[in-house]
């Protein structure tokens, strides 16, 4: 890669790695926070689903902000903005604390992802390979972020332990700020009236929805609805697991659970990986739809190896965290190829709309379905939502 890629990988995969160190140690408090503040899972899951779901229901303003103003000072402001909503969580008395913590959290989590991609698909010269690095840098923090917070959650309590993991963030910015690099985009009309510009964005949002963008929407929604039922409960299915039952080591209880949802969130390092390079060279239209079909039958899978060992039950969940994962660069690239360049802050702030913002339903999902029913229906449900996306990749293909 040329230096200003370097550079342009430095700066946002630090930001991405932060974005996901916070939103994938959330699920290791679920549990906890249950416990301690007698709430059901239902609860909790939509408390947490309406902080995930503002990451989404943001990304417009942020992808419509990063086209008028340019993606760094964005960029710079959510990764503060993050640490900021996570000290704010660790204060949290109760189940009403909780989501208006997680909701700052999330206002400020949603500026990235729009500011990023955009940034990236029109500063980097090699963007499929950008955003292959990109999205491994993401998935350091994926794999880190849950792996820390187990460790902290083995020594100190819950809200000393959010309190430290808030920390990364100051440190981060900081860093971001001295990286140098050419950036496209952004051309500031701050000077515009306030009803120019709403209705200058209102037109242009809606020539973006043609048919193959509206498509690709919604089938980007149905994974962003996968990947949050997923991961939301994880760990606490997985902890239910007879092959995973916790154990004694050096006077403490050590839960195995949480260190496989770990090992199948740095697993995803390499799909992120993979999967970016795999759009340089097959169509991602291609990828995106055996990304999905790979999804379905992982999910029928699951409820079968949980029961039968530890060995299956780890290896299904290996293959999970690198196709989840690895589907991530193959949207974020279908995007770039049904939008127009100058669109590319609108176009990823809906799909981020569609990814965390509708698709946070997954984890109210998850959460009702675990109330009411088993996990076994729950990966059954998942099973249905990635055939469903399965079909409108196909129909996207013949667009």
């Amino acid at each position: 890669m040329e230096a200003n890629d370097r550079n342009v990988v430095k700066f946002t995969a630090l930001a991405h790695a932060l974005f996901h160190t916070y939103e994938l140690s959330i699920p290791l408090f679920i549990g906890v926070w249950m416990a301690d503040f007698d709430a059901s899972a239902a609860l909790v899951g939509t408390v947490v689903g309406a902080g995930y779901a503002l990451v989404g229901l943001g990304a417009p303003v942020s992808g419509v902000l990063s086209d008028r103003f340019g993606s760094r000072r964005l960029i710079s402001l959510s990764m503060v903005g993050m640490g900021a909503g996570f000290a704010l969580v660790s204060l949290a008395d109760g189940v009403v604390v909780l989501g208006a913590a997680m909701l700052v959290w999330g206002a400020f989590a949603s500026l990235y992802h729009p500011a990023g991609l955009s940034l990236i698909s029109r500063s980097a010269e090699e963007r499929g390979t950008v955003f292959a690095y990109h999205g491994a840098g993401g998935n350091v923090g994926t794999a880190a972020g849950p792996l820390v917070t187990a460790l902290l959650l083995l020594s100190v309590d819950w809200q000393l332990a959010v309190g430290l993991l808030a920390v990364p963030a100051f440190v981060a910015a900081l860093l971001g700020s001295r990286v140098e690099f050419d950036a496209v985009g952004g051309d500031d009309t701050a000077s515009v009236s306030l009803g120019a510009e709403l209705r200058r964005t209102a037109a242009e949002s809606r020539a973006l929805f043609g048919a193959a963008f509206t498509v690709a929407f919604v089938a980007i929604l149905l994974y962003g609805t996968y990947y949050r039922g997923l991961l939301t409960f994880l760990p606490d299915v997985l902890a239910e697991s007879p092959s995973l039952v916790p154990v004694a080591l050096f006077g403490r209880e050590i839960d195995p659970a949480q260190y496989v949802y770990t090992g199948l969130l740095t697993v995803g390092i390499a799909g992120q990986y993979v999967g970016g390079r795999l759009t340089d060279r097959v169509p991602s239209t291609t990828t995106f739809v055996a990304a999905f079909a790979t999804l379905a039958g992982l999910a029928v899978a699951f409820p079968v190896v949980r029961t039968v060992g530890v060995v299956p039950l780890v290896a299904v969940c290996l293959a999970l965290g690198f196709v989840v994962y690895g589907t991530a660069p193959v949207y974020q690239v279908v995007i770039a190829e049904h939008a127009a360049a100058d669109a590319h802050g609108r176009s990823y702030g809906f799909t981020y709309l569609a990814m965390f913002g509708v698709g946070a339903a997954g984890a109210s999902v998850a959460g009702i379905v675990l109330t009411h029913a088993t996990s076994a229906v729950l990966f059954g449900v998942l099973g249905v939502v990635a055939a469903t996306g399965c079909g409108f990749v196909l129909r996207l293909r013949r667009l």
